[in-house]
């Protein structure tokens, strides 16, 4: 009697794809309706329904999406991950509808890179310090926008944030791995005072935010000179 056949190999489980028949599918993402998923992958890592390494991978997958349909797979199954509509830009009062601030990328890699003195900061920095350090002073930029987050990533390196005393700042998003954050949160008196978030991964390496004494700012809508 012959031997029965080796039952086929399973198939891969592909990634999820975009839903061509959900509302908006089609339609390009914004900055802002990046932004939003990636607060609710982050609220998802800080809650366990996400490990790093999940949370890490959808990052990069939601960096690379081009439309709202390649957004709703990466938050489909968390409890917030309604993400087939586009956000609506906020515009609370005072703050340019035209945006117009700086979205820097600052790297050290056996080196240091800095960013300070009086300039117009958009709504997000990278911040990447490799056995180096990134210094960040905003205690006399201008915010553009209602909320900003910086990303950082300090690998045997650390990121130093020095803020106005009245901005409102959060933390709780860095993970430490043999590493570390100090992240000195607070909350403004000015209920329409800017946001500042704070978030990334500190492998052998520190992250540090906190307010500059002394340091306040006026109007935070103000154009630079």
């Amino acid at each position: 009697m012959a031997a029965p056949a080796a039952p086929a190999p399973a198939a891969p489980v592909a990634p999820a794809a975009p839903v061509p028949g959900a509302p908006g599918a089609g339609l390009r993402a914004s900055d802002a309706d990046r932004d939003r998923v990636a607060d609710i992958l982050r609220e998802a890592l800080a809650e366990g329904r996400l490990d790093a390494a999940e949370h890490s991978e959808r990052l990069d997958r939601l960096y690379a999406a081009k439309t709202m349909g390649e957004l709703e797979p990466l938050v489909r199954d968390l409890p917030a991950g309604n993400a087939s509509a586009p956000a609506a830009a906020p515009t609370p009062r005072g703050y340019p509808t035209d945006g117009g601030g700086e979205n820097p990328n600052l790297v050290g890699i056996l080196g240091g890179a800095e960013r300070k003195g009086r300039w117009r900061v958009g709504h997000k920095i990278t911040a990447v310090a490799i056995m180096g350090g990134v210094e960040i002073d905003l205690s006399e930029a201008t915010f553009t926008a209602p909320e900003l987050v910086i990303h950082c990533t300090a690998i045997m390196g650390g990121v130093s944030i020095k803020l106005p005393e009245n901005v409102t700042l959060r933390g709780g998003g860095v993970i430490g791995i043999m590493g570390g954050s100090d992240v000195r949160a607070y909350e403004s008196a000015d209920p329409g005072a800017p946001v500042v978030r704070i978030d990334g991964l500190a492998f052998w390496g520190g992250v540090e935010a906190k307010a500059k004494r002394g340091k306040r700012i006026k109007d935070w809508t103000k154009k630079q000179a």
